[in-house]
């Protein structure tokens, strides 16, 4: 039996802190796993240039209540769920993805959650556990489950080898590059079939 497991910005969603970096007109926050592997690197300077700048948790979760699912992600998760098993895996926080997991139908999904002091601000975050997206495809594999992977940046990478099957979905030159071995596609029906085949049948 399989489990199929996702990453969700650049895969369902667009990227929460370019939509921020545009909303704030913040350059810095432009950044994201695509460029910066080490996710610790990367979120403790955008925890710095929030707190720098005084902006506050309540006003990313107004510019990601603004954000848009990516045009036929919603209609792509539907047909996946209709046929296996999902999980939505993403190193992004439960302040941030509530919005987006209404929208996509309450898929489950795993992620981490935010300190945050009495002015609102973010002042450090707390992972559930180190290398999650990898460790989710180990557990999921020691239950004997089989596990399709999906993702798009250097943060996923572990999680698509760790896999049977992984899958990179639009990803960056970078990273299709660095690791040639991960088959990569750039539609969700390019997707849905690949997954459909690697599940056993066609659609």
């Amino acid at each position: 039996m399989y489990i199929v497991c996702f990453d969700l910005e650049g895969v369902f969603t667009p990227e929460v802190w370019i939509a921020v970096s545009k909303a704030t007109g913040i350059d810095e926050l432009k950044l994201t796993t695509r460029d910066i592997s080490d996710y610790d690197v990367l979120m403790k300077n955008r925890i710095a240039i929030l707190k720098k700048n005084k902006i506050t948790v309540k006003e990313i979760q107004e510019i990601i209540s603004k954000m848009d699912l990516l045009p036929g992600a919603k209609e792509f998760l539907d047909y996946i769920r209709s046929v296996a098993q999902v999980v939505i895996v993403t190193d992004s926080f439960i302040e941030f993805v509530m919005p987006f997991m209404k929208k996509l139908g309450f898929p489950m999904c795993f992620c981490h959650n935010l300190e945050i002091n009495e002015e609102g601000i973010i002042t450090d975050y707390k992972i559930r556990i180190s290398e999650m997206k990898k460790k989710t495809v180990l557990a999921f594999k020691k239950l004997n489950y089989e596990v399709i992977a999906a993702g798009d940046s250097y943060n996923d990478v572990s999680m698509l080898l760790e896999a049977k099957h992984g899958i990179l979905f639009r990803p960056p030159k970078n990273v299709v590059e660095q690791f040639q071995e991960l088959p990569a596609v750039n539609e969700y029906d390019e997707l849905k079939n690949l997954i459909s085949k690697y599940l056993g049948f066609s659609n």
